[in-house]
């Protein structure tokens, strides 16, 4: 069972490269926000959880050509409503 890392330790550990510097920019606005503004905690939480999907998705073989593809209007298309259908269909 795969764990998504939820520190940000855990996801810049995690991340290719290419990806620290943004997400250290994020992270660190964040952080700083949230030490001002305690209520501002669950933003922080709140972009660790989406950077954590951003961990998964960007390791997966072949993650960086499908998005150029898709960039560069290239490549595999689907149907929005028939891709959901199909998600949903999956046992």
């Amino acid at each position: 069972m795969r764990t998504t890392p939820t520190t940000g330790e855990r996801i810049l550990a995690r991340l290719p490269e290419r990806e620290h510097a943004q997400f250290l920019h994020e992270y660190r606005t964040a952080a700083e926000a949230a030490a001002h503004e305690i209520w501002r905690y669950k933003e922080l939480q709140a972009l660790l959880h989406r950077w954590s999907l951003v961990v998964i998705a960007v390791n997966q073989p072949g993650y960086y050509e499908a998005l150029d593809e898709a960039k560069a209007g290239e490549g595999e298309r689907y149907d929005f409503k028939e891709a959901i259908a199909a998600r949903t269909r999956r046992p």
